[in-house]
């Protein structure tokens, strides 16, 4: 593990730039937001490829906390419908910060957040302490993410834990690019979802309550598809969300490590094999990229350059008894795990 400075926030917090290596794969993660800002595998010619979006300097990323580019977002990633939740009786009201809604827990979540960073075996972990009522969320909670990079592959291991009753939903925001961080458009990518369901949502991407099949929909990606082969079909779904913005429901038992997306691309031919415990995968085209600020070396990313595909609880959950429910009670251990697998087709 490499520990370089990457520079100090605007609030005088000095942010360091961590950097594993691991055979031919190579990762950087920043103590801001616990960010992935670069991810190097091989390609199918055996050059490195850095498969992530990432911005160029810590004021970029500081500029650009709604697009949360490779970054931990917390307490409640994805949306809340309405800007507040009831727990307990308690009726808990949030920022708004997506219209009406709440977005991946506010306008200074945990992507905007300096982490403590510690090396572990194999890898690195990250702490942020979020007092009491941070946000509008009850609970002083303590939530970790570790990285951890063994040959290609990359797991991030996710640990909460909170003195009182309160929501937690974290994940990873990367968007990913298999043809290259600066190759452009990832329509071409193929996709494969292990998702029989998915829960449709309103104009405002907050879900209905509804768990629909993907089955004769554009939704479907149980066979392999290209993103770009229906993402511009005269489905309401996709011209509410002007792509894909979805969450799609795991196929398996929530809390066990299960294959939840297979994304390839056929420039390099490299294979990104995604696991989980979590309930749902967002599937994110980047439809709101729109080139502010410049990427790493000075790339400026435009809608579908990347893909997101962020396990998850369901959006909105906490208005939908019929969803797994987001609630951490005090004291308890809130944990999960995600793996991004690479490999190369020949």
């Amino acid at each position: 593990m490499k520990r370089t400075f990457y520079g100090t926030t605007r609030s005088g917090e000095a942010v360091e730039a961590i950097t594993l290596e691991s055979g031919a794969a190579s990762c950087t993660i920043l103590t801001y937001g616990a960010t992935l800002q670069s991810l190097t595998v091989p390609g199918r010619d055996g050059k490195p490829v850095d498969v992530v979006l990432g911005l160029g300097s810590l004021e970029h990323y500081e500029d650009n906390p709604d697009k949360c580019l490779g970054a931990t977002v917390g307490r409640h990633a994805n949306r809340i419908a309405g800007a507040s939740f009831s727990l307990n009786g308690v009726e808990y009201p949030l920022a708004t910060n997506d219209g009406p809604n709440n977005l991946h827990g506010g306008p200074t979540n945990f992507s905007t957040r300096v982490w403590k960073a510690e090396e572990v075996p194999g890898g690195v972990r990250f702490t942020y302490v979020s007092p009491h009522m941070e946000e509008g969320f009850p609970g002083t909670l303590t939530a970790q993410v570790t990285y951890l990079l063994e040959g290609t592959t990359l797991t991030l291991q996710y640990r909460a834990v909170s003195d009182r009753d309160t929501l937690c939903s974290l994940t990873n925001h990367t968007y990913f690019n298999l043809s290259g961080h600066a190759s452009g458009s990832v329509l071409d990518h193929v996709l494969t979802l292990h998702a029989q369901r998915y829960t449709p949502s309103d104009d405002a991407a907050i879900p209905t309550g509804e768990i629909a099949p993907v089955e004769n929909t554009p939704m479907d990606f149980r066979t392999p598809a290209t993103l770009g082969s229906r993402i511009d079909e005269p489905f309401q779904q996709l011209l509410w969300g002007k792509g894909y913005d979805h969450n799609y429901v795991v196929d398996g038992p929530v809390g066990t490590l299960r294959p939840a997306a297979e994304l390839a691309s056929p420039k390099t031919g490299i294979v990104m094999e995604v696991e989980t415990t979590s309930p749902g995968v967002q599937l994110y085209t980047g439809n709101y990229l729109d080139g502010r600020p410049s990427g790493k070396d000075g790339v400026s990313y435009q809608p579908r350059d990347g893909v997101c595909l962020e396990t998850q609880f369901f959006p909105d959950a906490i208005h939908h008894a019929n969803f797994p429910q987001p609630v951490l009670r005090a004291g308890e251990v809130w944990a999960h795990t995600t793996v991004f697998r690479f490999s190369v087709q020949p």
